[in-house]
C-alpha cells in the first residue's frame, strides 16, 4: 500500500509544511528555482527526473503559491519564486550546509555561498563572514567550490552555468531566441 501525500491529522506545523516542501525532488526544485532556474525544460535537463514527476511538483508548489508562473517569449511560461517561496531560503540554505558537513565530498562543498556585496562566504547561519550582515537570498553569490568536478563535455546548460559565480533568484541562462521556420512563398501567394 502506498504513503498517503498528506498528513492528515497533524496539527504541527512542520507536518502541514512536509506537505508542501516534503517530496522527493521537491526541495531540488526550490533549490534550483533559488539558483536562476526559470524553464521546464531547464528544471528536467538539470535535475533529470521523470518529465511527469516534474509537472506534478511544479503544480504543487504553483498551487502552494511557492512558485508562480510568469510570462515569458511568445506563449511559453516560466517559473519564479513568491516571497513565500523566497522564506524557504534559510531552510534550503541550512539543508546544504548539514549535506556539505555530513555528505559531502571529500574535497570540500561543490558550492559556497558568498554576500555578493564583499565575497566573503556565509557562515550556516547565513550572515556574512567578512562584515558580519545577516545574508539574504537577493544578496548571496553562489559559486564553485573546491568539491566541484571540472566540467564534462555533456553539462546540461544549468550545470554548466553554475560553474561560474551567480547571484540567487536572478535568471541563470538567458532567453533562447525563438526562431520562426522561413516559409516559400510562389508569386501568387
Amino acid at each position: 500500500m502506498p504513503l498517503p501525500r498528506d498528513y492528515r491529522g497533524q496539527t504541527c506545523a512542520l507536518a502541514r509544511s512536509m506537505e508542501i516542501v516534503g517530496e522527493r525532488w521537491t526541495l531540488l526544485i526550490v533549490r534550483d528555482a533559488f539558483y536562476g532556474v526559470r524553464r521546464f525544460g531547464e528544471f528536467a535537463a538539470h535535475l533529470r527526473l521523470p518529465r511527469a514527476v516534474l509537472t506534478d511538483r511544479l503544480a504543487t508548489l504553483v498551487e502552494a503559491r511557492v512558485l508562480e508562473r510568469l510570462p515569458d517569449t511568445g506563449r511559453r511560461e516560466v517559473y519564479g519564486l513568491t516571497p513565500k517561496g523566497v522564506a524557504l531560503w534559510p531552510a534550503v540554505r541550512a539543508l546544504t550546509d548539514w549535506g556539505d558537513e555530513f555528505y559531502g565530498a571529500g574535497a570540500g562543498p561543490r558550492r559556497v555561498f558568498r554576500h555578493s556585496l564583499d565575497d566573503a562566504p556565509l557562515t550556516a547561519d547565513g550572515r556574512c563572514t567578512g562584515c558580519g550582515a545577516a545574508v539574504g537570498a537577493a544578496d548571496t553569490l553562489v559559486t564553485p567550490g573546491p568539491g566541484l568536478a571540472p566540467a564534462a563535455e555533456d553539462d546540461d546548460p544549468v550545470t554548466a552555468a553554475l560553474a561560474r559565480p551567480h547571484r540567487l533568484l536572478r535568471p541563470l541562462l538567458e532567453p533562447r531566441p525563438r526562431t520562426r521556420p522561413r516559409t516559400e512563398r510562389g508569386p501568387h501567394s
